[in-house]
């Protein structure tokens, strides 16, 4: 890193966002139903002493699935299922630590909908932040696996 900004020629890119799931095929499955997100290669199995030593942990099984995030420029969401995690409870949105994915979707009633209907929950209400004359729309949902998921939109 050069003058703290990422990297030497001053270029910061986000690549993924991951997920760590109980159920990937059931959290890529929420995912794809609700969001359009498709598959951006088959689900493969990591492990080994590369693994174990880029992670930090020892004897890591993990089942990857990588899925497209629709409007999002080399951007994609990475699922993974350790065959051994650490289960935590739910955190809530004040909760330290990364607290939420945020979408901005055309639609925010049918997305709210849809998240129910494909096995997520609300956290809030949908809410209007902005005004009457230019109302802009938020929520905070759960996907199946309690992961907050804030939906955005006019």
């Amino acid at each position: 890193m050069e003058n703290g900004r990422g990297s030497s020629n001053g270029v910061l890119r986000v690549s993924h966002l991951n997920i760590v799931a109980r159920d990937v095929d059931r959290l890529a499955e929420f995912y794809r139903r609700v969001f359009g997100c498709q598959d951006l290669r088959p689900p493969r199995e990591l492990s080994g002493k590369a693994v174990d030593r880029g992670i930090g942990l020892r004897g890591a099984k993990i089942r990857s699935v990588w899925l497209s995030l629709p409007g999002a420029v080399d951007m994609f969401l990475e699922l993974f299922e350790f065959a051994a995690y650490e289960d935590r409870p739910a955190g809530s949105a004040n909760s330290a630590g990364y607290a939420h994915v945020a979408f901005e979707v055309e639609d925010l009633q049918a997305a709210h909908e849809g998240i129910l209907q494909a096995g997520g929950s609300a956290l809030g209400e949908v809410t209007n932040l902005g005004s009457d004359e230019t109302p802009y729309f938020a929520v905070y949902m759960r996907d199946p696996e309690g992961n907050i998921i804030e939906l955005e939109g006019r």
